[in-house]
């Protein structure tokens, strides 16, 4: 091993063993269209469920069909595994009743935890609507769920500005819920701030960040075009010329992970919330980095 070499492994020793070791993750995934990604979905599942994450999420779409689909994970996950499911469950599409008869079959099957959210909604839509604060009031008037919601550092892209925003996830936590979770970002600093813009405004309870480890730059442009996350020039530059070179890409996505979980734990972080994408390597990887490992 060369002198360089052999500085660089002590650097990263030194900065891992800056790492708070009461870190706790939580994982989310999404219920596949197909039998191959319904297999990559359930490896992922049985290689992260060792590291004991506080809880996993299922995504859960408009629509009767994704809502089987996530219905049908969180069933198996609770019926197969040691892991506490936490399923999404959005107001758009649904109605009251429903809302109510969903929230009641979740409690009698065993779940605990929900992720509340308002749903994307459909194209050309000009009706009133509810929001995710409606549906954290509806879940607590059923049971005592443990509730999630989103929280969005750069601001949800149909907001008109970022103070009707932070606003609006304050009628979520007054509603009734117990965290947010945030949107992947990518600039620390915009979490940072808007962490502490939601101390201003009343906001006590933890804003998890979200944290998405990147393998494939096109595709982390269109999720951040959807979802108004700004992509730093830097992360840009970091990607090129790695289009035909999977591997790189991998660990590149790894260390930009890492290093945002470095950061944000130095500023007192201890629960991180990945997006996996339903892929377990880069996951997996980033929590034995940080001293997670299988219980």
């Amino acid at each position: 091993m060369s002198y360089s070499h052999a500085r660089e492994i002590e650097a990263l020793n030194r900065s891992l063993a800056d790492i708070s070791q009461d870190i706790q993750v939580s994982f989310e995934f999404f219920p596949p269209n197909s039998p191959a990604m319904e297999e990559t979905l359930w490896s992922s599942i049985e290689r992260l469920a060792p590291l004991k994450p506080s809880f996993v999420s299922v995504t859960y779409g408009a629509g009767s069909g994704t809502r089987d689909r996530t219905h049908d994970v969180i069933k198996r996950i609770q019926k197969d595994t040691a892991l506490i499911a936490a399923p999404h469950l959005t107001c758009i599409d649904a109605s009251k009743e429903e809302l109510i008869q969903i929230a009641k079959d979740y409690w009698q099957s065993g779940v605990r935890h929900i992720v509340a959210l308002r749903g994307d909604l459909p194209k050309g839509n000009t009706e009133k609507h509810s929001y995710a604060s409606d549906l954290v009031e509806l879940l607590r008037s059923v049971a005592d769920f443990d509730i999630s919601v989103a929280a969005y550092p750069e601001v949800h892209p149909e907001a008109p500005n970022a103070q009707f925003d932070l606003l609006n996830l304050k009628r979520k936590i007054d509603a009734g819920a117990n965290r947010a979770i945030s949107q992947f970002f990518f600039d620390v600093e915009s979490y940072l701030r808007f962490r502490d813009r939601c101390v201003t405004v009343g906001i006590d309870v933890e804003i998890v960040p979200g944290i998405l480890p990147v393998t494939n730059y096109k595709t982390l442009e269109r999720f951040a075009g959807l979802t108004n996350v700004h992509v730093p020039s830097w992360m840009t530059k970091m990607y090129q010329g790695l289009e035909d070179d999977e591997m790189t890409r991998r660990l590149v996505g790894a260390n930009i992970a890492m290093e945002q979980v470095k950061v944000l734990n130095r500023e007192g972080v201890k629960n991180f919330h990945f997006y996996t994408l339903n892929r377990a390597e880069l996951t997996y990887a980033i929590c034995h980095m940080l001293g997670i490992r299988p219980q």
